[in-house]
């Protein structure tokens, strides 16, 4: 046997906060050297924070990691372990995204990330090199480039993120090389169902590639990317170990690296292919970490719970629909609750609290954050002559039943001034549009949360939903503002699918009120959402269809008849050519809104997500 002992260490980093990144690592380290572990694993740009963006033009906020590296180094001598890390690193005028291998008091070396995606939310082909098969160079003196590594109790590669998500990533030459034990550092951004994928890849990489795999993720968000952190330990496609997501922990597990290569011996198409590899005469260099010892007394064999090695582990299945929702909502408490935190600008947060399903769900959310940090909840209704009483009840039943602080103040009197004030700027002949009517009292609001913002240091949410944030379905300068938008990448069938998951779990009778009732704004008397857009799920079909898939107007048409066979064909052509046209010409309106959270693959966020332009024609 040759026992060794990983620690996995998920770590809530913020960009820049390179003293503060380094410090939470190094408290994991203490208590890992306690566990008697042999080698400690920590996320991609640790020392940095990521994503970095277009910081790393700065100098010297590139070299300031380089130096609470070596501190980290230095903190970490008098423990027999190893550790892996992110930091970015400045060479020869590039900015190099870097796993960096830390032991004996010293940095051993640092593996450059190959594969950078430039592709959904993330852009770091634009600012970051890559690293390339061969490349052998040093920095600072530390040996930089493509390598493996001998520690006291075998060899290892480094790689990070993107680096495993590609098929010809460089764990292939890494492993042939030799690596029996291959560690990825990651900050790899949540969507829904990525949990599933990063298992199923790290499976995959550790079977195909007969080897131990060590991946950690960064937690915590950052703007508004979230990162649901987690990890896993896989040997030759058998998990080992699954770290908790969506909280800074660590977790540790024994592995034999006998077992990785006594798997190698067998008769499989790996072992042939690592033989073509050496043949036709590549190599990579391998670094020889003499004088760095490593902990691996007291280890025991990793035998199962069950003590028969034959069952399979106890793993209680959790139904779909309640990982999907507790996925959801988990995410985009923790995008909220780092906004908050990691910003260090407010002392509470506030809501304008309609009664509707998007206000409703937002604040859900926002309370599900303050369950655990104890910030202070503020709502507020701000009723016109046209909200209906059913609302306002709902509006002060779900405060008073989450014990937040709940505020009614009209905006009629305001209305009518504004209103006043508008005809008085109108030439003689010309009223105010309805449209402008419904706009005034939008803005009244927003106006009135940004006063108590400025005043209180509360944090401002913004409550609108992704579909009809499509549409344009919003008011520039109304609920289009805020300074978080926490469900703009919800469609509005989701916002309705976690509202009924939360009714069932917790029988708010606040949630029963603003489901009785049809959605719609309350700008206009009667006003009924999906009679001035059409059905919500036929409205995210055509957002998905054509947003997502990217399919012309006919091709939706066609694909939409099966699934809404009660809507003629007349009528679904004329909803379909409403929403592309609705779509091309409000993109204008969603570039001005807020930092929104990201959790899927179909944001609305020109910056990282789906970028269109704002001037355009329908020609085409």
């Amino acid at each position: 046997m040759r026992l060794i002992h990983l620690g996995l260490g998920s770590v809530g980093t913020t960009v820049g906060a390179v003293q503060s990144n380094v410090d939470k690592a190094l408290a994991y380290v203490e208590e890992m050297a306690a566990a008697s572990v042999t080698l400690a694993v920590f996320p991609e740009q640790l020392v940095g924070g990521y994503p970095q963006e277009d910081l790393v033009q700065w100098g010297t906020f590139v070299d300031r990691q380089w130096d609470h590296l070596e501190r980290f180094a230095t903190a970490t001598e008098r423990y027999p372990l190893c550790s892996v890390l992110g930091v970015g690193i400045a060479h020869q005028g590039l900015r190099y995204n870097c796993a960096a291998l830390v032991g004996g008091g010293r940095v051993l070396g640092l593996i450059p990330k190959e594969k950078l995606p430039n592709y959904s939310v993330l852009y770091e082909g634009r600012t970051t090199a890559r690293g390339f098969e061969g490349m052998s160079e040093r920095h600072r003196g530390v040996p930089f480039g493509d390598f493996v590594f001998d520690l006291d109790f075998g060899r290892i590669g480094l790689e990070v993120c993107e680096d495993m998500w590609s098929a010809d990533g460089p764990i292939r030459r890494r492993t042939y090389a030799g690596a029996e034990l291959i560690i990825n550092v990651s900050a790899s951004p949540f969507r829904i169902g990525i949990d599933a994928t990063r298992r199923e890849l790290v499976a995959t990489r550790a079977s195909d590639h007969q080897c131990t795999i060590a991946y950690v993720n960064q937690v915590g968000a950052q703007d508004g990317l979230i990162f649901d952190g987690g990890g896993y330990v896989n040997q030759n496609g058998f998990p080992i170990l699954e770290l908790p997501r969506f909280k800074p922990i660590w977790r540790s597990a024994v592995v034999d690296l006998d077992r990785t290569l006594r798997l190698r011996t067998e008769n499989t198409t790996w072992r042939d292919d690592q033989r073509s590899w050496a043949a036709s005469g590549h190599a990579v260099r391998v670094l020889n970490c003499d004088g760095v010892e490593t902990a691996r007394w007291n280890l025991t064999y990793p035998g199962p719970k069950s003590r028969s090695f034959f069952l399979p582990l106890e793993t209680p299945p959790i139904p779909a629909r309640e990982k999907y929702c507790e996925d959801l909502l988990d995410a985009l408490a923790l995008g909220l609750g780092d906004y908050y935190e990691k910003t260090g600008k407010f002392r509470t947060i506030g809501i304008a609290l309609s009664g509707g399903r998007d206000s409703l769900l937002t604040l859900l959310i926002a309370h599900r954050y303050a369950q655990r940090s104890g910030v202070s909840i503020e709502t507020f209704s701000m009723p016109s002559h046209v909200s209906s009483p059913e609302t306002k009840s709902a509006a002060a039943t779900i405060a008073a039943a989450l014990g937040v602080r709940h505020t009614v103040l009209s905006i009629e009197e305001a209305f009518h001034r504004e209103v006043d004030a508008l005809r008085a700027m109108l030439e003689n002949g010309q009223s105010p549009t309805p449209l402008t009517l419904q706009n005034i009292q939008a803005r009244l609001r927003a106006q009135r949360m940004w006063n108590w913002a400025n005043s209180s240091g509360g944090l401002f949410l913004q409550t609108g939903n992704m579909s009809e944030k499509a549409f344009g379905y919003t008011t520039v300068g109304g609920d289009l503002m805020g300074s978080l938008a926490v469900i703009a990448n919800l469609p509005k069938t989701v916002v309705i699918y976690l509202l009924e998951y939360l009714l069932e779990k917790h029988r708010y009778a606040g949630i029963a009120q603003t489901l009785a009732q049809p959605a719609g704004p309350e700008l206009e008397e009667g006003q009924k959402g999906e009679e001035d857009l059409m059905e919500f799920p036929l409205l995210d079909a055509c957002f998905y269809l054509v947003a997502a898939e990217k399919l012309a107007a006919s091709e939706t048409v066609e694909a939409l008849a099966p699934m809404f066979p009660e809507v003629s064909r007349a009528d679904l052509v004329a909803h379909v050519d409403r929403f592309i046209r609705a779509f091309s010409d409000n993109v204008y309106k969603w570039v001005q809104s807020p930092v929104s959270l990201h959790v899927g693959n179909l944001d609305l966020d020109r910056e990282r997500a789906l970028q269109l332009p704002v001037v355009t024609k329908m020609e085409w």
